[in-house]
């Protein structure tokens, strides 16, 4: 048995925090001990196995800022992630830490438990999401900047999450030149088998016969607002009677303590309205489990708008669902989505997001066609099991 501590700045809800909960509970299924550090964690919005006691989970640290006059947030959470290492030490031995997101941490776990292994899984490097739009700004990020690659390089083993993560992260850190080990996430596919509940109205209206389905954090970056452009095209494109039925639902975490929650989220149903979509788009917000599972089960195709998304959980929980995707062509999806045959893979632009739903308005049956594909890849390439023996794998070595 391995005693193993997992180190996360905040455990909410979003595809970093379900890549880490399925990390503790493959590696709980291998008879380790396993808990998990972090500095928020709110039984309301977060992930049921976090909150029910399936997984030990102590949170310490949420006094400190989250950011300082609406601004540093890396900087605060470089604070905050350091503060909880230092905790998760006192707590007692582990073998193995293991970290994500924020690596500034990792000093302090080699300094102060030299036997402890530290592994490091890099879902993107953060310094690509910073913003530079302003000498200040790109003066901040420097140091910031120089932390992350030199304190991630002091990790013991390094995963991603894709291929095109592994290639950006050689070129983010050319100081670094050993290739980080590709573990994709995973589904438990046991939570997607379970029988889903009729939708409510307010989930989905009765009117709605072609569903359309948007998952993704109410977050500027995802483009979001492609999938209300395409749909303002859709309709042009199919006939009045086909139109009625379509609806499209924005389903997306959200949390009132991030600003770019609360306003784009305003932003999106603003342009909903703009586009005379009000009635077509039903907006859906830090969904439960079986909500999420009752919209994959009624839309014709999940619609996945980010572009160079790391890897992308949402595609894959929608194949295994038997659910086609349409998504933008570059990053995780050219690894999870196979052209033609379990979804579309497009440029983003609403025009061709358009074409490719309008196959499932005139084509009712295309989803059923494609469906099964979806599930076959799924289960050939980004199962639990798979995830579990390789990620063990990794400790055990360690």
């Amino acid at each position: 048995m391995v005693k193993i501590a997992f180190l996360h700045p905040d455990l909410g809800i979003g595809g970093a925090e379900r890549l880490v909960v399925d990390a503790a509970l493959a590696l709980k299924s291998k008879k380790h001990d396993v808990r998990l550090f972090t500095a928020h964690h709110d039984p309301k919005h977060c992930f049921s196995e976090t909150r029910d006691g399936q997984l030990d989970v102590t949170c310490v640290g949420d006094w400190l800022p989250r950011r300082i006059a609406d601004r540093c947030y890396a900087l605060c959470a470089f604070i905050r992630m350091m503060f909880v290492a230092l905790y998760a030490i006192s707590a007692g031995r582990f073998d193995v830490f293991v970290c994500d997101q924020v690596s500034a941490c990792i000093p302090l776990l080699r300094l102060f438990s030299p036997s402890s292994k530290v592994l490091f899984y890099c879902h993107f490097p953060d310094k690509l999401l910073a913003k530079r739009d302003t000498s200040l700004k790109a003066a901040y990020r420097l140091p910031l900047d120089w932390v992350e690659e030199k304190t991630t390089g002091m990790a013991h083993a390094i995963l991603v999450n894709s291929s095109f993560t592994a290639d950006t992260y050689l070129r983010s850190f050319p100081s670094l030149k050993k290739r980080p080990e590709i573990l994709y996430p995973s589904l438990n596919f046991s939570a997607f088998d379970a029988k889903p509940a009729p939708p409510s109205a307010n989930l989905l209206p009765p009117s709605a016969h072609v569903v359309f389905l948007s998952i993704n954090r109410y977050e500027r970056k995802k483009n979001l607002v492609l999938a209300l452009e395409a749909m303002a095209r859709l309709r042009s494109q199919v006939s009045t009677s086909d139109w009625k039925g379509v609806h499209l639902v924005m389903a997306g975490g959200y949390d009132e303590r991030v600003t770019e929650n609360v306003e784009h989220y305003a932003e999106l149903r603003e342009s909903a309205t703009r586009n005379d979509l009000d009635d077509h788009v039903t907006f859906v917000r830090s969904f439960t489990d079986d909500e999420k599972l009752t919209l994959l089960s009624r839309c014709v195709a999940l619609i996945y708008t980010p572009s160079n998304e790391h890897f992308g959980i949402c595609p894959v929980e929608a194949m295994y669902m038997s659910r086609p995707v349409i998504a933008v062509n570059s990053g995780g999806p050219l690894e999870s989505i196979e052209h033609g045959s379990t979804g579309f893979l497009c440029e983003p632009t609403a025009d061709e997001f358009a074409a490719a739903m309008k196959k499932f308005v005139v084509d009712p049956g295309l989803t059923d066609r494609l469906g099964p594909a979806g599930k076959e890849r799924v289960v050939r390439k980004f199962s639990f099991k798979a995830f579990t023996e390789q990620l063990n794998g990794v400790v055990c070595r360690l």
